[in-house]
């Protein structure tokens, strides 16, 4: 269960908005995650028309697919680029407003009203601001998260999370000791210890 060296790793805020600028986001996708696809049962479990959280969402197209299904879809990105370039991908019209208990935080959102996403840091948000959530798809935050942010992490997601909600969470195995992430490694002890 050890991290090695990713222990103290930090990565700012400054060097996630450079990586969007300069187009270094081999993280991003452009073909839905298989593994959604395999386990779309369990986050929806029979259920219809879900509030669905995408935490660090860059612009993840299973935003719009799980939207096109009738899911309302909500998505925290510190990047401003990456959500406008998801909607002008997507050709989706949008607006955009401020977020008045966020300082400099903005919310844009599709003139249909079924895709909200905040630009903020994901720590600024709160079950007051954005409501609660029936399914959680983390594809790649936990793993991008400091890993000395993890419990500050999971206790918001946990905050965020309805009672019978399902999260759905992807993780990369490796050794640590020869990769300074991230993504970082997060043993499924500690996820186990931050999840219950």
């Amino acid at each position: 269960s050890d991290i090695g060296s990713q222990k103290e790793r930090v990565v700012t805020e400054e060097e996630w908005l450079q990586k969007w600028e300069m187009g270094n986001i081999g993280f991003h996708k452009e073909i839905r995650h298989p593994l959604l696809q395999k386990y779309l049962d369990v986050l929806l479990n029979g259920r219809s028309g879900l509030r669905i959280f995408f935490p660090l969402c860059g612009k993840a197209v299973e935003m719009k697919w799980l939207a096109d299904m009738g899911h309302d879809v909500v998505g925290v990105e510190v990047s401003e680029q990456a959500l406008k370039e998801f909607f002008s991908e997507h050709s989706l019209p949008y607006c955009e407003e401020p977020v008045p208990e966020i300082s400099g935080g903005k919310m844009f959102q599709s003139t249909s009203g079924n895709i909200s996403l905040y630009c903020c840091s994901i720590y600024e948000l709160s079950s007051s601001i954005v409501g609660k959530f029936d399914g959680v798809w983390d594809r790649g935050a936990l793993v991008a998260v400091n890993p000395c942010d993890r419990q500050r992490y999971a206790s918001l997601m946990i905050n965020l999370m309805e009672k019978n909600s399902s999260y759905l969470l992807v993780t990369v195995s490796y050794d640590p000791n020869k990769h300074k992430g991230p993504p970082f490694y997060v043993p499924e002890s500690e996820i186990k210890s931050l999840f219950g």
